[in-house]
């Protein structure tokens, strides 16, 4: 008996109030069923996704947040792509044991790269040696790319994060999917929607442009939504957190800094993170700091200094990392959790005259945290649009440019996330075509035997 066919949209950033304004895709859920989904901390990207796929909280996968300290290189990264990174059994893994040839597509789901995958598409621009970037994206099988992008363009990088995202990137993603479902009909096809985190972000969940937004994602799922009805596909649609409305930026890294804790390095004139010799440094992702500190015994000073600074609302100790199911390596000695109306920074610097180039430029990779700020032009700079014109031009004529726009403000940022909800209206939802599975909460690690169920396939009680 082959397995169901099931397609999963992490339709990220969606919450019961925004699912009012997408008819199509409440639709799912009325066909179905629709539950509150009971995330895990750090609600964050590449932890919740992790987890959705593994059954695992981070404490068994290991992906502690979008990115952290990696002490065996002594270097902050982020944003790593690489699918060995992530432990655990994957979903697909457990149902190729009931039905091996078990197909799975995966477009645009985080550590797509070098999973044991039937076919995978990811954001990649080219990097050329000049020091150029490109857009561009990364598949599996290798003929997928011009499949796609003779078919589609190519993939809209710069629609996919930084001041220019828009709807644009998940248009062609969505696209992709139906190609895909049409042309290779795999078992399992998981499809990450990002558009929501753009405007929610850059708003807050308040604001009219929210609803506009997720308007927007209802109108592009539609024809996708429609395909898999008329395959009999299954269809269970999901979100890893909700982004609840912020006032607040709190600059975790200059508090240790100015208490003598941080360390940088200088290079000419501009001031860079100082991982190896600082007692304490902060990995600073949305809600949600990993406080890494080189000396136990200032375990207790460090804890003090930040439950004390205003904006954090707790500060977990290995006791409370464990309780939240995030006590991994990986992690900081402590864990800092913002207030709701709080977010973190990465910033290290006193001076911005004396900030790093990247920290202008939208720069995932090489900053040392996460930095929502990149999502906008810096409003402060009357010439800005004028410098993104100007590299824009340099670009199109095959020049290296810096599109050195991005604000070292952050004032404008409107929404995070990264902790768990304190109210259902603010959290994930899981919603199901299918009926039989009906409850009124999932927990994100129930996800995974959620699926091999759908399929028809049995989970790990029934090896």
């Amino acid at each position: 008996m082959s397995a169901a066919p099931l397609l999963v949209l992490d339709v990220v950033g969606l919450t019961p109030r925004l699912l009012a304004h997408m008819p199509r895709l409440r639709a799912v859920g009325e066909q179905g069923f629709t539950a509150r989904l009971d995330t895990v901390l750090p609600a964050v990207t590449c932890s919740v996704q992790s987890t959705l796929l593994t059954g695992e909280p981070p404490a068994g996968h290991g992906i502690v947040g979008n990115g952290w300290y990696f002490r065996e290189l002594g270097e902050v990264m982020l944003w790593r792509q690489h699918n060995a990174l992530v432990g655990g059994e994957k979903v697909w893994e457990a149902a190729r044991r009931a039905q091996p040839g078990y197909r799975v597509a995966n477009v645009c789901w985080w550590y797509a790269m070098g999973a044991d995958v039937d076919l995978t598409v990811t954001p990649r621009p080219v990097y050329y040696s000049d020091g150029r970037k490109e857009p561009d994206c990364y598949t599996w099988p290798p003929d997928l790319h011009d499949e796609l992008t003779d078919r589609l363009g190519t993939f809209p990088l710069f629609t996919y994060w930084g001041p220019t995202a828009s709807i644009a990137s998940s248009q062609w993603i969505t696209d992709a999917a139906r190609h895909i479902l049409a042309a290779h009909a795999p078992d399992l096809t998981l499809v990450y929607i990002p558009h929501l985190d753009y405007d929610l972000q850059r708003h807050g969940p308040d604001d009219p442009r929210a609803a506009a937004a997720a308007a927007e994602v209802d109108r592009v799922l539609g024809p996708l939504l429609a395909d898999a009805a008329a395959r009999g596909v299954t269809v269970v649609a999901l979100s890893e957190y909700g982004i609840t409305g912020v006032s607040r930026a709190v600059d975790v890294n200059r508090v240790l800094r100015r208490a003598g804790l941080l360390n940088v390095h200088t290079q000419d004139g501009m001031e860079y993170l100082d991982p190896w010799t600082s007692a304490a440094f902060a990995v600073a992702d949305h809600q949600i700091a990993h406080v890494y500190i080189a000396d136990p015994a200032d375990t207790d000073r460090v804890r003090e200094l930040l439950a004390g600074t205003e904006g954090v609302a707790e500060v977990l100790d290995q006791d409370g990392k464990k309780a939240q199911g995030i006590d991994h390596p990986r992690a900081g000695e402590l864990v800092a959790v913002a207030e709701p109306d709080s977010w973190f920074t990465y910033y290290y610097w006193l001076d911005d005259a004396r900030a790093p180039d990247f920290a202008r430029l939208v720069e995932i990779h090489r900053k040392p945290g996460y930095d929502p700020a990149e999502l906008f032009m810096d409003p402060q700079d009357p010439l800005v649009k004028l410098k993104a014109a100007t590299a824009l031009a340099r670009k199109k004529l095959g020049m290296r440019y810096r599109m050195s726009v991005v604000p070292l403000d952050p004032a404008p940022v409107r929404g995070s996330h990264g902790r768990l909800p304190d109210r259902a209206e603010d959290g994930p939802l899981l919603l199901c075509s299918h009926p039989a599975e009906a409850r009124d909460h999932y927990a994100a690690t129930e996800v995974k035997d959620l699926l091999l169920r759908l399929a028809g396939l049995p989970g790990p009680d029934h090896r």
